[in-house]
């Protein structure tokens, strides 16, 4: 077994005997343990008692988080003519029609949010099978699918986060920066969690969230107390 680094083994012994904690604690934690050379991301994973192959049960859901996520987005957009220009002049760092497509096809997927309009989808539905797995298809429901581009894009921008159940019925999300403030991160996820219970989907069944745990990007998780950060 490969021998442990001194942070590592500082932030388990940290870690040691603490669970089931306030999101003010785990907070605190999770903060004074991120220690890494460069400015590590909050991580928020949330295990729900929901079987997402079934559409009923499936959780997806997108919230702006008060206080950013710290990470700068690359937004691309499918776009014609005034809203290509929309979608420009807002900031969006990729914006293309069948030329987008292409590139996407060729194996260059460099962004990390994908905006279009309506018209625009019957050539982005090509490429499913590539944006899919990634969580990058545009989709109405998280307003990704959109004619007012220039709302989308900023929101992007300006520290909206997706989420989606995976197969497991665990949602994953980056909640901020270890280089937050603790109030700041708190508030996320926070605000993270409750946007998580108002995706319930009509088919979830018993205990809706299983567990809660906050980690940084290097460090080891702590668990929540799942009741407590529910009740807010």
């Amino acid at each position: 077994m490969a021998k442990l680094g001194k942070r590592t083994t500082s932030a388990r012994e940290a870690f040691a005997g603490k669970a089931d904690v306030t999101i003010a604690e785990a907070v605190v934690l999770v903060k004074a343990n991120a220690t890494a050379k460069f400015d590590e991301t909050v991580e928020i994973a949330v295990n729900l008692g929901v079987d997402p192959r079934h559409a009923d049960q499936m959780v997806r859901g997108v919230v702006s988080l008060p206080n950013g996520t710290g990470k700068t987005m690359r937004v691309a957009v499918f776009a014609r003519d005034a809203k290509a220009d929309e979608a420009t002049a807002a900031g969006a760092d990729i914006v293309g029609a069948e030329e987008l497509m292409e590139t996407i096809q060729n194996g260059t997927i460099d962004f990390d949010r994908c905006i279009a309009t309506p018209d625009m989808m019957p050539i982005v539905g090509r490429l499913g099978k590539i944006l899919g797995p990634r969580n990058l298809m545009p989709n109405p429901r998280v307003g990704t699918v959109t004619m007012d581009i220039k709302a989308a894009v900023e929101a992007a921008k300006g520290g909206e986060v997706q989420f989606k159940a995976e197969k497991a019925g665990v949602v994953h999300a980056g909640v901020g920066k270890a280089s937050f403030s603790e109030e700041m991160l708190t508030q996320n996820v926070q605000t993270f969690i409750s946007a998580v219970q108002k995706a319930k989907p009509t088919g979830a069944k018993g205990a809706y969230v299983k567990s809660i745990t906050i980690s940084s990007t290097m460090g080891p998780g702590v668990t929540v107390d799942v009741e407590a950060a529910i009740a807010g």
